[in-house]
């Protein structure tokens, strides 16, 4: 990369004329690290241990909290369905095979949020509320956390704070666990956040706040206010740890899911993980946790839309957050809202240029396409940033990555992670369907 002045967007790195042009485009992270080399990054396996135990304390506290959760005892987690229709499908567009074996992992299925900020805007409140607990001596070690649900408990968070910048899933995990805690909540929403998310956090006891401008502006505006509060506490995605390590422990989980379904996972057998990514912390998160599990036997791949690749562009730049699309003449509008991000983590992506093996990027068309295609393959809805990692295995075979490592691309177990869909209302999941089959008709694979 080669810096020609003091403006971000006359620097010249590789693929920035096809990310200007919105090309829809495959990259190969060369930076990726050997396992043993992940040592050397600011958090580590132990820190996935503790805030899965975390989990744990708090599952009695949930499970009476949110009934939903019962079945599971109070445990945030979904499940890992095989998805061959939809493979197949893919296989016949493409006009060849990707190989290996195509699964879904069903975030969009959470229970409470109904999507992957569940695990990460859940377990930060969870998280800060057991420390003010423990603080102000109303839960001592050993005590159930059942406590928390009482009005004691509700009177005391009362007195405190949340704030969160939001383009809409995460808001709704923060505002939706904060309100049910006691917590005054606050939701700074950017333009591009749905209105029936809006209107379910209001339901559900926050306080939304709207801006015109993007995710950038709204988070900016968030942290200024509620960190200006004597007892404000802001959930900062741009920044955060605790979010990046709640989301690591579906790690753990997932883990246990392909061994329940005898899933080799080694060399040989690898997995390749497809994630959507909008500032960088739910996918980050997640790939850690799964290089901390399976070492150098998994390769993690993040997927942004032509119209808001912020992370990619942090990594190929290698400014990280210093760096936003609008610095490149890039719109960042794009109707997977959950992607609508101009800048990428700060804390995140520093870890997850260690970490990830590459990323993707595609067009809005697509994921309306990917939509359609799942719910008729495999009567499986999601909302549409949810499906961009549908396309995931067909990309990366494209670019013969699993040859350039060695590796069979037969012997490949693919997960495509689907991140949220399960709130959105049946109007509006109607007309994401019948967009997707007035696009399909026509298909132009991006």
């Amino acid at each position: 990369m080669a810096l020609t002045d003091e403006n971000p967007n006359k620097m010249s790195f590789p693929l920035q004329d096809e990310l200007m042009r919105l090309k829809p485009l495959t990259w190969i992270n060369p930076s990726r690290a050997g396992v043993r080399e992940l040592d050397a990054l600011p958090v580590h396996f132990q820190d996935i241990i503790e805030a899965s135990a975390l989990w744990e304390r708090f599952a009695p506290y949930l499970a009476l909290a949110f009934p939903e959760t019962q079945k599971s005892q109070g445990i945030i987690e979904s499940a890992l369905k095989a998805i061959p229709k939809m493979q197949a499908d893919m296989d016949e567009r493409f006009g060849f095979q990707a190989g290996g074996k195509l699964l879904l992992k069903c975030d969009h299925e959470l229970p409470v949020c109904g999507s992957i900020k569940a695990r990460g805007g859940m377990y930060e409140v969870l998280h800060y509320a057991e420390q003010l607990a423990l603080q102000h001596g109303l839960i001592h070690q050993g005590e159930s956390y059942e406590a928390f649900c009482t009005e004691r408990f509700r009177r005391f968070f009362s007195q405190y704070s949340i704030g969160v910048g939001s383009t809409g899933n995460l808001g709704l995990s923060i505002g939706i666990i904060s309100a049910r805690l006691g917590f005054q909540v606050s939701v700074y929403m950017s333009a591009d956040a749905r209105e029936w998310k809006k209107n379910l956090l209001r339901e559900k006891g926050a306080r939304v706040l709207e801006f015109s401008g993007d995710f950038s502006e709204a988070i900016a505006e968030g942290r200024k206010t509620t960190r200006a509060l004597s007892n404000g506490y802001f959930v900062d995605d741009e920044q955060s740890k605790y979010l990046f390590l709640g989301y690591s422990v579906a790690a753990l989980r997932l883990k246990s899911q392909l061994e329940a379904l005898k899933i080799q996972v080694d060399a040989a057998h690898p997995l390749f993980v497809y994630s959507p990514c909008g500032v960088g912390g739910s996918p980050g998160g997640v790939a850690f946790g799964l290089r901390q599990v399976f070492g150098d036997a998994v390769h993690c791949f993040f997927v942004e839309p032509t119209h808001s690749p912020a992370v990619l562009l942090g990594l190929l730049t290698d400014k990280m957050q210093e760096v936003c699309v609008q610095d490149f003449g890039i719109d960042n509008r794009t109707e997977a809202d959950g992607l609508a991000v101009g800048r990428p983590s700060a804390f995140a992506t520093a870890i997850s240029k260690y970490t990830i093996s590459g990323a993707y990027t595609i067009g809005d068309d697509e994921l309306f396409r990917l939509l359609y295609e799942l719910s008729r393959s495999e009567q499986i809805q999601l909302e549409p940033s949810a499906t961009a990692g549908l396309m995931g295995p067909h990309r990366i075979r494209q670019m013969g990555y699993a040859r350039m490592q060695g590796i069979n691309p037969d012997a490949v177990t693919h997960i495509a992670w689907a991140t949220g869909g399960a709130l959105v209302p049946a109007e509006e999941m109607n007309h994401f369907l019948e967009k997707g089959k007035s696009l399909l008709k026509a298909p132009a694979v991006a």
